[in-house]
């Protein structure tokens, strides 16, 4: 059986610790109706505790004002701990239409967004 086209751009996000950063790696189209997800699991690393919070964004094929939306409330949540890492083509170029990396750290791949200093 064939999966549907929108099958095939479902969010999903793993969830893991590395080096004492929690990462979100998320794939997939985020839109109005597939971005509550991250948004829930920001919430619930903003309730976690401490340490780093890093989205990976590499396998995000399409992302619109809802996920910056959601991204800018985590980034409230959150605070400084909060890093995007290593984003998609599409999503790197909204990231600098909008200017959302004045408010948020991007960094080029994983490591370098959990070595990242956290700010005091």
């Amino acid at each position: 059986m064939q999966p549907s086209p929108n099958e095939d751009r479902a969010v999903r996000i793993n969830t893991r610790r590395e080096r004492g950063a929690l990462v979100l790696t998320v794939s997939g189209d985020l839109d109005i109706d597939s971005v509550p997800p991250l948004g829930r699991a920001l919430e619930a690393a903003a309730e976690d505790g401490s340490g780093p919070v890093v989205v990976d964004l590499s396998g995000v094929g399409f992302a619109d004002s809802t996920t910056v939306n959601v991204l800018l409330q985590g980034q409230t949540a959150l605070g400084g701990r909060l890093r995007l890492a290593a984003p998609s083509p599409f999503v790197r170029r909204l990231i600098g239409m909008i200017g959302l990396d004045s408010a948020i750290p991007v960094r080029q791949d994983i490591d370098e967004a959990i070595d990242a200093v956290l700010p005091s």
